[in-house]
């Protein structure tokens, strides 16, 4: 028999459970009819972007957002994600590692809560947690961010709204993700290394070198760093961004050849980079190693007074184009406040041991001597911090040392005239010599 206060201790204890089940349980979640506005969108003109949310697998969230809350979606037109967009940010966008960041960028475009065209605010939180701006210019249109709005009140439903707006939508978080990608600042590479190396000596394991500080400079000088020439060995592959991922010369390198290209002018001095030496790949690898260069490009119409003879010899565009590169980082203005307080300056170039000669002339900046100099004609085509380049209207060539060594004059000796002796003398001398004693008489002699 159970007594009366244990039954009535377990009735109590039961009636607790019951009630406190329904406030543990999560409510179920609240369905997505069809009439949703994310159905709407997966079924909208918009199919390059509802084709990016399926793959940043954001349907899950969106439908938990939707079922909360009004959300209102700012959608780019097709062609902005089509041909509009950078090839480069759109292939960091769609690989696996960037799924953060491609998240990012869509969910920037949505706000959670209902805005219609007709109470436009100012400033509003993303679902992503950054700040979007929403204003109207002068003329009455709509802008959300940096984007025009194309399509008001597109697509209404009743738990939300679609905007249709001119281009994508980049959020500052995103973008310094691409950056710091793009620089290699972020990316980890493993370089392979040998076996360890014994000490014949000692018999013991040789050290390794010290890590070397970032920032700090390289510690071979740029000579040593630079590839053997063609008739020793090939130049060697560069690493991937550099044995201490510092910079991406390559990508820098690249850069400032279509600056070249657009800036109008250069092509022939980029060929000659590019397809006519392997100067290119060399220089990306010294950039990325922690050099700096600036390049004196000649133009189109300096490169054309070239003669086929100056450039058919093995090696000679590759020495010519090693004169215009200084191991330093110069600009106009540095160059020109050098000059102009130095008089007469001397730049190291790759061409050991020739230099070039700067001086101040005309308000500019004057390379070389005599007809074969220069003058600084676009100053600071490309300056990046690691190269600069500055556009000249000339080649400069080397001023070659003569080698003929002229001859060293002998010393001219001076002879002594003797003094003529008298016709009386020349008789007595005579006589005496006849006798045998003219040895007796030094001016006989």
């Amino acid at each position: 028999m159970v007594s009366p206060q244990i039954y009535g201790v377990f009735l109590i204890f039961l009636t607790a459970t019951a009630s406190a089940l329904p406030e543990n349980q999560n409510p179920p979640p609240k369905q997505i009819n069809s009439n949703s506005v994310l159905v709407a969108l997966l079924d909208s003109h918009y199919t390059e972007l509802s084709e990016l949310v399926e793959k940043a697998l954001l349907l899950q969230k969106l439908e938990e957002a939707v079922s909360k809350h009004n959300i209102t979606i700012f959608a780019p037109k097709n062609e902005a994600l089509e041909r509009d967009l950078d090839p480069e940010f759109k292939q960091f966008l769609l690989e696996p590692r960037n799924l953060k960041s491609l998240q990012k960028l869509l969910l920037f475009h949505m706000i959670p809560t209902r805005i219609e065209s007709k109470n436009w605010p100012f400033h509003h939180t993303s679902l992503c947690d950054e700040k979007i701006l929403l204003k109207e210019d002068r003329n009455g249109e709509k802008i959300v961010g940096n984007a025009r709005v194309i399509k008001s009140d597109d697509i209404i439903r009743p738990d939300g709204i679609i905007h249709g707006i001119e281009r994508l939508l980049v959020p500052k978080s995103v973008q310094q993700d691409f950056n710091a990608r793009r620089s290699l600042r972020a990316t980890s590479a493993v370089l392979p290394e040998g076996a360890p190396e014994v000490d014949p000596r000692t018999h013991r394991l040789k050290k390794s070198a010290p890590p070397v500080p970032v920032g700090s400079p390289p510690v071979l000088p740029i000579f040593d760093a630079l590839a053997p020439g063609p008739s020793l060995a090939p130049a060697p592959a560069p690493g991937p961004g550099g044995p201490h991922h510092h910079f991406d010369g390559e990508s820098q390198v690249k850069d400032f050849i279509q600056t070249l290209l657009h800036y109008g002018g250069y092509n022939e001095m980029a060929d000659i980079l590019v397809n006519l030496t392997s100067l290119a790949s060399e220089m990306g690898r010294l950039v990325s190693e922690g050099y700096v260069l600036t390049v004196l490009a000649p133009n189109d119409e300096a490169m054309a007074k070239l003669t086929t003879d100056q450039l058919s010899e093995p090696g000679a565009p590759e020495q010519i184009m090693y004169y215009h590169l200084i191991p330093e980082y110069q600009t106009e203005e540095s160059m020109y406040n050098s000059v102009r307080r130095f008089g007469k300056v001397k730049y190291d170039t790759l061409r050991l041991p020739h230099k070039v000669s700067a001086e101040e002339a005309d308000g500019s900046v004057k390379f070389g001597q005599g007809e074969g100099s220069a003058y600084l004609f676009d100053p600071d085509i490309y300056t990046d911090g690691r190269i600069s380049v500055q556009g000249i209207d000339g080649v400069l060539l080397p001023v070659e040392e003569s080698s003929s060594v002229v001859p060293k004059s002998a010393p001219v000796s001076k002879l002594a005239s003797k003094p003529r002796r008298g016709r009386l003398l020349e008789m007595a001398c005579t006589m005496l010599g006849a006798v045998g004693q003219n040895s007796h008489f030094s001016s006989c002699h």
